[in-house]
C-alpha cells in the first residue's frame, strides 16, 4: 500500500506527467509531437474512455509505441495537474480578497482607537468644566455643523470650486476619520465572508450610515455605477445635471437636483439640490462627494418642486481606491437631513433612523456594485436563459411603476377622483400613463382609456414585516380575487375590458412560482406566478385560463435589521416578452422603531389602525422622559396600491370595483396580521408547526412510536430518541416525511427538512397542499387501492414510483411507507404519515 501510494504520488507530480514506461520498463519522455496530440484530445474530452483511447493510438501514429495504460495515467496526471491548477488560482484570489479586507479592518481598528482618543479627551474636559462649574453647559453630542452654501457662492467657478473642496475634506474626515460617532450596525458582524463593514451614526444631526466594502471592478467603473443613482435606488425618482464644468486634478463639478419617491401614501416626498464633486486624490483614490446647497436652483420648475419637501444632503459620497492584483475598496457615506417634521409623527421614525437609510440606501448602493461585479465575472446564472441585465430591468420597472403609483405625482399624469364618501382608499386615475417599455415604445398599449390606482396606508401592530409578505407571497388565495386578476390579464392580452366575473373561468386557488432570479444575499427575488384555471364553458375546455405574474419579493428574512418588506406584482403574458408592458400593484411593509408612547397613543395588541383619515402634520412634541409610562410596540407601516387598466366607457364601473376590492383585501391583510403574530393564532390557520414548536416536539415523537409500533422496526437510531434530539433528528432524517390531516380532503400538516425539499416548498406554504396534488392519475389509484388497507391494519408498503413537487417537478422514489400516527395513548388517530425512501429529482 506504501508503495503504491507513493507511486501515485510521482505519477501526480509536475515533472512525471511528460514521461512513460516503455516496453523494457525504463521511463521514456514524451515527445513535442506526442504532447500536442495529447493535449488537443485533452481539450475536446478530459477523461476519455478505453476505446476512445485504444482509438487515439490506432489514429495517431507517433502514439502507436505507447501502452493504452500509459495513455490513461497520462491523462489521470493532466486532470490531477488542471485541478491543482485552478486550486492554487482560486486561493491566490482568496488570498487577495484577504489581505485586502485585512488592510480595510486594521483601518477601522486604527479609525476606532482615534475615535476613543478624542472621546477620553472630551470626557476629560467635561469632567474639568463640571469641577470649574462653569457657567455654560457643555454638551456630550458630537455634533457635525454644516454651513449651507447659498447660490450666490457659486455664480463663478472659483466659488464653487472652494464649496467642493471644503465638502471634500469634511466627506474624507467622515468616510475615515472621527468626524461622526461611527457604531457598528446591528445584526451585521464585519468579518471575510460578510459583505463589508457597515455603520451608522450614534450622536450627530441627521441620519448618516457607513459602508466600507471590497469589490472585484475598477474605480472608474464603480463611479460610473454609485453615480447613476436611478438604476440602483429604487426610492430615486429623477436626478438631472444642469451645471458641469472640470475643475482640477481631472475632477469635475456639477450642479445636480435631486427627485426622491415618498415610500407611503401618507408623507410627502424629498428632493435635493446638491453640489457634486469627482476628483482624484494624489495616492490615487477615486472620489465622489456632494453636498446640498441652499436655495431653489434655476432647474427644476415651480410646479414640479411644490409637491416636495426640500431635505438637505450633508457631505456625502463614494472613496473608492484601488486593490492591488485588481479591484477596489468602496467607502460609502450617506448624512441626510430627512425633515422629519413635515412626516405624520406616527411616520418619522422613517426619517430620524440612521438604520432605515442605513438599509434602504448605504448597504444597497455596496450590494448592488458586488451585483454587478459577480455578473460580469460569471458567477450569477439566471433562469430561462434571461440575462441579468434584462432581470434587473423587470425589477426596476416594477419597483419604479409601484412608486408612481403610491406617489401619483401631477406631472406624470395623475389626479385624485372624487371618493365615494369615505376616505379609506384613495382612487387616482392617469389617462396619459404609457404602458410599454422605454426600450420600445411602439408596443403601447393605445386602446387603454388610462389607469386606474386604488391605494391605502395602515398602521399594523405586533406584526413581523418579513412574515406577513412571506405570507402573502404564499398564500395568495387568502386575500386575492383571481377573477379580479383574470379581468387585468385580459386587458392586456386580447384588449377587451369586459367586467370582472363575466369571463367563464374557474380557478382551484393554487398557484406555481417559477423562480428568475434573485440578488446575491437573496434579499430580493424575481419570480413568474402562474395561477391556475379552467373554463366553465366545456368547448373551451382546452383553452388555457391560466394567469401569468411578473413579481419581485424583498425583505422575507427576519434577521434583517429595518429592512423593508415588498409585494410587487404585474400581469405578464406566457411569452414573457422582454418589452412587456407592466402595470404593478402590491404591497410594502416599512417597520417603525419601537419608541416610548402615550397610553392613549398605544394599541390593542393585535388591531391594526387606518391612518389615512385621522393624521395631522405639525411640529414634533416633546415629552419629559417621566411624563409617561414606555410601552415598547413592534409597529410598521403597510401601504396597499392595486393598478387597474380601463376603457373610457366602463371608468366609474372600474373605479367602483376598485374601492371595493382594496377594501376587501385590507381587511384580508387584517385577519392575516392577527393570525401570524406572535401573540396571537386564527383559528382558520391553525398551530405553527415549526422546527421548535412544543406542537412539532409533540408530533416527533408520536410519528417514531407509531411507526414503531404499526412496523415493528425504529424510525430513528435508538440513540436519537430522547428528549429534544428526536425532533431534531426526524427534521434531518434523509428520507422525506410528510404527516397530512385525515379530513376529506387530505392536506399536508408537517414535513422534514427533506420533505419540503421534495415538495419544492415551505412550513407555511405546506399548508395549502393536499395529498392527491402530489400524484398523477396512476400514483392516486395505487394510493387509494391502498387506503383501506392502512386504515385497516395500521400502515401500507407503496413501491417505488413517481410523484410531483408544487412546481411541477417529477419526483422519483425507491420506495413509500404510510402509516397511522397514533396520539401518546395509542387509540387516538391523529395524522396519516408518509416516508419516501431514496427520492430525487428526475
Amino acid at each position: 500500500m506504501a508503495m503504491a501510494v507513493a507511486q501515485h504520488r510521482v505519477s501526480c507530480s509536475g515533472s512525471s506527467i511528460n514521461k512513460h514506461l516503455d516496453a523494457a520498463g525504463k521511463y521514456v519522455r514524451y515527445t513535442a509531437e506526442q504532447v500536442e496530440a495529447l493535449e488537443r484530445v485533452y481539450a475536446e474530452c478530459p477523461k476519455p474512455s478505453s476505446l476512445h483511447r485504444q482509438q487515439l493510438i490506432r489514429e495517431c501514429p507517433i502514439l502507436s509505441n505507447i501502452e493504452p495504460k500509459q495513455i490513461k495515467v497520462w491523462f489521470q496526471n493532466r486532470r490531477c495537474r488542471e485541478k491543482q491548477r485552478k486550486e492554487s488560482s482560486r486561493l491566490q484570489s482568496v488570498n487577495k480578497k484577504l489581505s485586502a479586507m485585512n488592510k480595510l479592518l486594521m483601518e477601522e481598528n486604527d479609525r476606532l482607537q482615534k475615535q476613543v482618543s478624542q472621546l477620553v479627551c472630551e470626557n476629560g474636559y467635561m469632567k474639568q468644566q463640571l469641577h470649574t462649574a462653569s457657567a455654560t453647559d457643555a454638551s456630550c453630542d458630537s455634533v457635525i455643523t454644516t454651513p449651507k452654501h447659498s447660490l450666490r457662492d457659486a455664480n463663478n467657478p472659483a466659488g464653487l470650486l472652494s464649496i467642493a473642496e471644503e465638502t471634500l475634506a469634511e466627506f474624507l474626515s467622515k468616510a475615515t476619520g472621527t468626524a461622526v460617532d461611527w457604531v457598528q450596525m446591528p445584526g451585521m458582524k464585519p468579518g471575510p465572508d460578510s459583505g463589508g463593514i457597515f455603520a451608522i451614526s450614534q450622536s450627530c444631526s441627521g441620519v448618516a450610515a457607513r459602508a466600507c466594502g471590497l469589490v472585484s471592478l475598477e474605480p472608474t467603473k464603480i463611479a460610473e455605477i454609485l453615480k447613476d443613482r436611478p438604476s440602483w435606488f429604487r426610492e430615486c425618482r429623477n436626478l438631472e445635471i444642469f451645471t458641469m464644468f472640470p475643475a482640477g486634478n481631472g475632477g469635475t463639478i456639477e450642479l445636480v437636483y435631486t427627485q426622491m419617491f415618498a415610500p407611503t401614501t401618507l408623507a410627502p416626498a424629498r428632493d435635493f439640490w446638491t453640489l457634486r464633486y469627482t476628483t482624484t486624490l494624489e495616492n490615487g483614490s477615486l472620489v465622489v462627494c456632494e453636498r446640498s446647497l441652499s436655495g431653489s436652483g434655476a432647474g427644476p420648475s415651480a410646479v414640479a418642486v411644490a409637491q416636495f419637501v426640500r431635505a438637505e444632503m450633508l457631505p456625502s459620497g463614494y472613496l473608492i481606491r484601488p486593490c492591488e492584483g485588481g479591484g477596489s475598496i468602496i467607502h460609502i457615506v450617506d448624512h441626510l437631513n430627512l425633515e422629519a417634521w413635515s412626516a405624520p409623527e406616527v411616520l418619522r421614525p422613517l426619517y430620524e433612523s440612521s438604520k432605515v437609510i442605513a438599509q434602504k440606501m448605504t448597504i444597497l448602493a455596496m450590494r448592488y456594485v458586488k451585483q454587478i461585479a459577480m455578473e460580469k465575472s460569471g458567477e450569477v446564472v439566471y433562469s430561462m436563459g434571461r440575462q441579468p441585465a434584462v432581470l434587473r430591468t423587470f425589477s426596476q420597472r416594477l419597483s419604479r411603476g409601484f412608486n408612481e403609483a403610491i406617489n401619483g405625482f401631477n406631472d406624470d399624469g395623475w389626479s385624485i377622483m372624487n371618493c365615494d364618501g369615505t376616505e379609506d382608499v384613495v382612487t387616482a386615475i392617469n389617462s396619459s400613463k404609457s404602458l410599454s417599455s422605454s426600450s420600445n415604445p411602439t408596443n403601447a398599449l393605445s386602446f387603454v382609456g388610462g389607469i386606474l390606482c386604488a391605494k391605502a396606508s395602515m398602521l399594523l401592530q405586533d406584526v413581523l414585516p418579513a412574515v406577513l409578505v412571506r405570507f402573502l407571497r404564499e398564500h395568495r388565495s387568502e386575500w386575492a380575487d383571481f377573477n379580479v386578476d383574470a379581468y387585468t390579464a385580459a386587458s392586456f392580452k386580447a384588449g377587451t375590458f369586459a367586467y370582472p366575473g363575466m369571463r367563464p373561468t374557474r380557478f382551484t386557488g393554487s398557484q406555481v412560482i417559477m423562480p428568475l432570479g434573485h440578488t446575491i444575499e437573496h434579499e430580493e427575488i424575481l419570480e413568474v406566478v402562474r395561477l391556475e384555471g379552467q373554463s366553465f364553458v366545456q368547448e373551451d375546455a382546452f383553452v388555457s385560463r391560466d394567469i401569468h405574474l411578473l413579481q419581485i419579493c424583498s425583505g422575507i428574512d427576519e434577521n434583517a435589521v429595518g429592512s423593508c418588506s415588498e409585494l410587487v406584482f404585474a400581469t405578464i403574458d406566457d411569452m414573457f416578452p422582454d418589452d412587456a408592458p407592466l402595470v404593478p400593484s402590491g404591497f410594502r411593509i416599512i417597520p417603525l422603531e419601537s419608541k416610548p408612547c402615550d397610553t392613549q397613543d398605544s394599541l390593542t395588541t393585535n388591531r391594526t389602525l387606518d391612518l389615512t383619515s385621522s393624521l395631522e402634520v405639525g411640529p414634533a412634541t416633546n415629552q419629559a422622559s417621566g411624563d409617561v409610562p414606555t410601552c415598547q410596540n413592534t409597529r410598521s407601516v403597510l401601504t396597499i396600491a392595486f393598478q387597474f387598466p380601463f376603457d373610457d366607457s366602463l371608468q366609474d364601473n372600474v373605479a367602483t370595483m376598485a374601492r371595493q376590492y382594496v377594501r376587501s383585501v385590507i381587511s384580508s391583510v387584517q385577519r392575516l396580521a392577527m393570525a401570524v403574530s406572535p401573540s396571537g393564532l386564527s383559528p382558520a390557520v391553525g398551530p405553527k408547526l415549526t422546527p421548535g414548536s412544543p406542537e412539532a416536539l409533540r408530533l416527533a415523537h408520536w410519528i417514531c412510536q407509531s411507526y414503531s409500533y404499526h412496523i415493528g422496526t425504529e424510525l430513528l437510531r435508538s440513540e436519537s430518541l430522547g428528549g429534544d434530539s428526536i425532533l431534531k433528528n426526524l427534521w434531518e432524517h434523509q428520507d422525506a416525511i410528510l404527516c397530512c390531516s385525515m379530513k376529506s380532503l387530505p392536506v399536508f400538516i408537517f414535513a422534514n427538512q427533506a420533505g419540503l425539499d421534495m415538495l419544492e416548498t415551505s412550513l407555511v406554504s405546506l399548508q395549502d397542499i393536499t395529498l392527491d396534488k402530489i400524484f398523477d392519475e396512476s400514483g392516486r389509484k395505487a394510493l387509494y387501492s391502498d387506503f383501506a388497507k392502512v386504515m385497516q391494519q395500521g400502515f401500507a408498503y407503496f413501491p417505488g414510483g413517481i410523484c410531483m413537487s408544487i412546481m411541477g417537478r417529477h419526483i422519483s422514489y425507491e420506495q413509500a411507507v404510510a402509516w397511522k400516527v397514533l396520539e401518546a395513548d395509542e387509540s387516538s388517530f391523529h395524522c396519516l404519515a408518509f416516508c419516501f425512501v431514496n427520492w430525487s429529482f428526475v
